[in-house]
């Protein structure tokens, strides 16, 4: 049997489950943005990306409100939050050259929300045949970019974009 290191998600795996700060509360307000890999930062809501990626470029966007349904959430922070998903998609799709872009929330441990108490919505970038053989058979994602990388290039498509125009 082959065995395929992961050192990084140990941390992930020895505390699902249990009771503990809310990270998408406190992440921000450390104000440590490279290190916790916040990406932007809107007046209602941040990109952060995905600790634990389904593929390079995995973003999150996250109201700054601690909510746990969308119907809990304000009006006008929804829509910042699907603005900022829409320019999400278009950094994912110019640095990641994707086939394609899941978006999607997540309500509840149910639907597989890893984090059930505060909303957020999933930006990842999609290729043709993107689930290999280590995936489909060896139940093994393999992520061919470190998270230093991703944030870089996701930070600056961020700041050199103009949040008021439409991008195409």
């Amino acid at each position: 049997m082959d065995h395929l290191w992961s050192p990084w998600r140990y941390q992930y795996v020895t505390t699902a489950g249990q009771a503990l700060d809310c990270i998408f509360c406190t992440l921000p307000a450390e104000n440590r943005d490279p290190e916790n890999y916040i990406v932007y930062r809107g007046r209602l809501n941040f990109v952060i990306l995905n600790r634990y990626p389904y593929t390079s470029g995995h973003l999150m966007v996250v109201p700054y409100e601690h909510a746990p349904l969308l119907a809990e959430v304000a009006e006008e922070t929804l829509m910042e939050m699907i603005l900022l998903v829409r320019r999400a998609e278009t950094h994912v799709r110019a640095n990641y050259s994707a086939d394609g872009v899941n978006m999607g929330i997540n309500v509840g441990r149910a639907a597989g929300a890893g984090v059930t108490g505060h909303i957020h919505m999933h930006v990842l970038p999609r290729w043709i045949a993107d689930a290999n053989f280590m995936t489909s058979v060896g139940e093994t994602r393999v992520l061919p970019e470190d998270l230093t990388v991703t944030y870089e290039k996701l930070w600056k498509a961020f700041q050199n974009d103009s949040p008021l125009a439409p991008q195409r």
